[in-house]
């Protein structure tokens, strides 16, 4: 039986995937990035290795079928390569779902939209500079239920998804050092890959998904989803399907 290793995005925790799991047929890894929970590490040095070597850490400690599938969600895609490389030939397939994929050599910069990439060099300039620490979530303290609420594309979130994504478990500071790290896929197994691709995704739209699609190293299988950002937690049925058919 097929496993699957599933790899969160910035300001989140495993938790994210706690509707898809239940629906996976298969063994599941849904490890935390470090910085997070009960596993502390200072946001403003994390690295995209450091972030690896944890996932690949979970997966030697874990009881993972011999051949995995690796899934990966927004900024979790910086740590496919390397988690990749790490499996060999137990990668089974990749899946990544608007996953940041920069050009060779680039960072996670790259992936974004040009302001949000602006921005994030301004405030880390900014923090090197006095000597201080920001994260991910500086400026927003305090959730905003009508923020989160439209933030991510696709339908407004209803109440009780608004709670999930509110949830502390679920929404930390994060780091943005994991953004300035180069990445590159070579040396990472010649599986196929499929691309989810959110239509009506706010973060990452269709275009800066089309681009991070043409820099992968072969054509993606392409399944398009009629909604926005987090389709695992409001698609979570048709994401599961395709996670399914692949094992």
């Amino acid at each position: 039986m097929t496993s699957f290793v599933l790899i969160h995005g910035n300001s989140s925790t495993g938790a994210y995937w706690d509707r898809l799991r239940p629906l996976l047929h298969g063994s599941v890894l849904a490890p935390d990035l470090p910085g997070r929970r009960e596993h502390p590490s200072d946001l403003m040095s994390l690295t995209i290795d450091d972030c690896v070597g944890a996932v690949c850490d979970a997966i030697e400690r874990s009881a993972l079928d011999d051949a995995a599938v690796v899934m990966a969600h927004s900024s979790g895609g910086l740590c496919v390569p390397g988690v990749a490389r790490h499996l060999g030939s137990r990668c089974r397939h990749i899946v990544l779902s608007s996953a940041s994929v920069p050009p060779d050599g680039g960072t996670g910069l790259d992936c974004m939209k040009p302001r949000h990439a602006d921005g994030c060099r301004a405030a880390m300039a900014q923090a090197r500079e006095t000597d201080t620490a920001i994260t991910s979530l500086d400026g927003m303290r305090e959730p905003d239920p009508a923020q989160i609420r439209t933030s991510f594309g696709g339908d407004p979130l209803p109440d009780d998804l608004v709670t999930f994504m509110m949830d502390p478990q679920r929404r930390v500071p994060d780091s943005f050092n994991l953004y300035f790290q180069p990445v590159t896929w070579k040396g990472v197994p010649e599986v196929g890959i499929t691309w989810i691709k959110n239509l009506r995704d706010r973060p990452i739209p269709v275009d800066l998904q089309e681009t991070m699609i043409s820099r992968l190293p072969r054509p993606p299988a392409i399944v398009e989803i009629d909604g926005g950002h987090i389709p695992s937690v409001t698609d979570s049925d048709e994401v599961a399907s395709v996670l399914n058919a692949l094992a």
